[in-house]
């Protein structure tokens, strides 16, 4: 594809000008996706053609390409049109001129503070399918506060040809795993003209640099799937998190080594790297080797790299840390450790905790922290489990001696925040995003709305979930040609008026999906009850490869078709960002039970607050933090069991007694005007306490004083 160009582009930049085409006004603003947090622009996007809005999965220019002639013809004599673009283009002109926290803050050497930040996985729109789960959303919304705050960031990452994957249930609940060929012309992408050349192996592998602008922060994806590069080199960029461990080493090289080559091509010079999980932990001996080559002696070139390196770690669970044979290592990362100018040992002891052992395999975890100065867990709790982990490469008896802070993930509230809600926002809690500072606690106004009216929009955001619910599962039912009956079925699923209960996430075993299924027959009693219906909603997506995942999936789908829980329970397939803010925003109740202390941070149950929602988990990740017993409820006290049936037992149990005594009953329990005041004041409390604290402001403020410069100053 060439380099995509429009004649919007002087049109944008210079108030007044409107000598181009509504079209291509209308191009040029889905352009840059600052619309994803825009719900000016999205109405504007949805008002060319709603049925195509809809059917794309909210893509504008898969829209604009697809429009007829004679709609084209009409847009231009749209008055209602043209006046919304007209608004759109001053906000993103306003967006993009106004004074940001970083430059109004930054003094001195400061101000030249240029970070990377590595990732394999962005998650900024559901029209842009290349994320699996809450990484790649975090990535999406870091990208995108550095945007609205000013901080001086580009992100470096993959561009998948083939994406994740979608997510078919079977009519037996196994999955049907989908891979979708996308067409790059139909995103919003400019081709930067340039390649990189990768070593990877005794050959050279090259990659296309993409450019995606997230309002003022630029993304840069590489892509292997082009003519100079044999069938087998262009695979590398089809699918994320596919194929077998000698695929996924050589992606790991073409992120990390070719990213690092990418931002010279480009001209990039940063002071800081910030690898997002060790997937990216080649980038440090690209690095190396380049500083070995100007003269540098390795000490001093190993220096250099871990004063200026953070490592962001993501997960306590052993098979999330990606480990290879010492021999596949050196036939794949042979050009880059010759270069380097020291032995193989030395070179495959950056990557063991015990450097003496020969035979331990190859950690990019343990080469990320190595060669990072600046490491964080993100959670209080998950760094302490961190600092356990890796006691061995710090030559630590103690943890606390091991060098890893943490900073707890947030989520950027514009992005999850229903339209419907912000008009409540802006009456009462009244933020001022343009301009925001990570430290201005935009949330502490929450009490401010009237009890009346937040449960009123609660009511309404709940009424729309179900009407999606209902229309998703006839969905599914058509499309695997269910009985007839089911479809009856459908009509009377769901209540609008019940308490509904939400769980959404990557299907992992230790996250437990089923664990409120561990009594059958205590649950249907609890949501059969004809005085205080209860309602579950699934959705989430185990990995292809793993099989007790996709049984978990397969194990809820077989409850929402028996007789106790027809109608009252719900899987929704093929989870993405759109299906998770209409869950996050409509549910009353937001679930999560992990195997604690399995749960690094998680990022979901930050959503829901945003719009009133509440709690139910246990003490893990970041509600560890959050919960403070007047926003939400906590599952057990925290005990560990000797064995997972017991604690299964412990924590289901502990799941039922507070649904049966505490959240349903303080759900139903209404005043004369029909309110649960008690609950609405819940409500509010979880707003306030959540909404700023865990927002992805506050965590990026905190990335930037408490790693990015310290590590930009050495």
């Amino acid at each position: 594809m060439a380099k995509r160009t429009t004649k919007a582009s002087h049109a944008l930049a210079t108030p007044g000008v409107r000598d181009t085409s509504v079209f291509d006004r209308i191009v040029d603003l889905a352009m840059n996706l600052h619309w994803t947090w825009s719900p000016e622009a999205q109405r504007l996007f949805a008002a060319v053609d709603p049925a195509l809005w809809r059917s794309t999965n909210h893509n504008p220019i898969r829209i604009l390409e697809a429009l007829r002639s004679e709609r084209r013809e009409a847009l231009e004599c749209d008055e209602t049109i043209r006046t919304q673009l007209e608004t759109c283009e001053r906000e993103l002109r306003r967006y993009l001129r106004a004074r940001t926290w970083f430059a109004r803050t930054a003094r001195g050497r400061d101000r030249r503070l240029k970070v990377a930040y590595f990732c394999s996985e962005y998650a900024l729109h559901e029209s842009l399918p290349q994320y699996a789960g809450g990484l790649g959303v975090l990535a999406g919304d870091h990208l995108k506060s550095a945007s609205d705050l000013g901080v001086p960031l580009v992100g470096i990452g993959r561009l998948y040809r083939n994406g994740y994957y979608e997510q078919q249930l079977r009519a037996d609940g196994s999955t049907r795993v989908v891979y979708p060929h996308y067409d790059f012309r139909e995103w919003p992408l400019e081709d930067t003209g340039k390649t990189v050349a990768i070593p990877i192996a005794r050959r050279i592998v090259y990659a296309r640099i993409w450019k995606q602008m997230v309002g003022r922060t630029a993304l840069y994806l590489l892509d292997a799937d082009i003519s100079r590069n044999k069938p087998r080199d262009r695979k590398l960029t089809q699918r994320l998190y596919g194929g077998d461990p000698e695929s996924r080493l050589q992606q790991q090289i073409l992120l990390g080594i070719g990213g690092v080559r990418a931002l010279r091509a480009l001209n990039i010079q940063p002071t800081v790297y910030h690898l997002n999980e060790g997937h990216a932990a080649f980038a440090g001996l690209e690095r190396l080797r380049k500083l070995r080559m100007s003269g540098k002696s390795f000490q001093r070139a190993l220096q250099i790299v871990r004063a200026s390196s953070v490592f962001t770690t993501h997960t306590p669970v052993p098979a999330g840390h990606d480990r290879y044979p010492w021999k596949m290592v050196v036939k794949y990362l042979a050009p880059i450790g010759e270069a380097l100018g020291i032995t193989w040992e030395e070179f495959l002891a950056l990557g063991r905790e015990n450097p003496d052992d020969r035979k331990e395999p190859f950690c990019m975890t343990v080469l990320a922290l190595k060669l990072s100065n600046h490491v964080n867990g993100v959670s209080k709790l998950h760094a302490h489990v961190t600092r356990e982990m890796w006691k061995r490469v710090y030559h630590a008896t103690n943890s606390r001696d091991v060098p890893i802070g943490h900073v707890t993930n947030g989520v950027h509230p514009q992005t999850w925040l229903a339209p419907e809600m912000g008009i409540l926002y802006r009456k009462y809690v009244k933020p001022r995003w343009l301009g925001l500072s990570p430290d201005t606690d935009w949330s502490r106004r929450a009490d401010r709305i009237p009890p009346q009216e937040f449960w009123a929009m609660r009511n309404k955001l709940r009424a729309r979930l179900i009407n999606f619910i209902r229309q998703k599962l006839l969905e599914q039912i058509h499309r695997r040609l269910g009985p007839t009956e089911d479809n009856l079925l459908i009509h009377d699923a769901f209540d609008k008026h019940a308490l509904t209960i939400g769980f959404a996430r990557r299907f992992a075993t230790y996250k437990r999906a089923p664990l409120i299924f561990h009594d059958p027959r205590r649950l249907a009693r609890i949501l059969n009850d004809p005085q205080h219906p209860v309602q579950l909603v699934f959705a989430g997506k185990a990995h292809p490869n793993d099989a007790d995942g996709q049984a978990y999936v397969q194990r809820i789908f077989r409850y929402t078709r028996s007789r106790p829980f027809a109608g009252k329970v719900a899987f929704l397939e093929n989870y993405d960002m759109r299906i998770g803010r209409l869950l996050t925003s409509g549910c009353d109740l937001w679930l999560n039970n992990p195997l604690r202390p399995m749960e690094a941070s998680g990022t979901s149950g930050m959503k829901p607050p945003l719009h009133g929602g509440l709690n139910c988990s246990i003490l893990d990740g970041w509600w560890a933090e959050g919960y403070d017993k007047r926003n939400g409820w906590a599952v057990g006290d925290g005990r560990t069991c000797k064995t997972r049936a017991a604690q299964d037992r412990y924590d289901a149990g502990a799941l039922y007694d507070l649904l049966e005594n505490e959240i349903v009953p303080l759900f139903y329990q209404r005043n004369r005007a029909g309110i649960p005041t008690r609950w609405v004041r819940m409500m509010t409390a979880s707003l306030r306490s959540v909404g700023h604290p865990f927002s992805s402001h506050r965590m990026l403020g905190q990335y930037v004083r408490d790693y990015y410069l310290p590590a930009h100053r050495r």
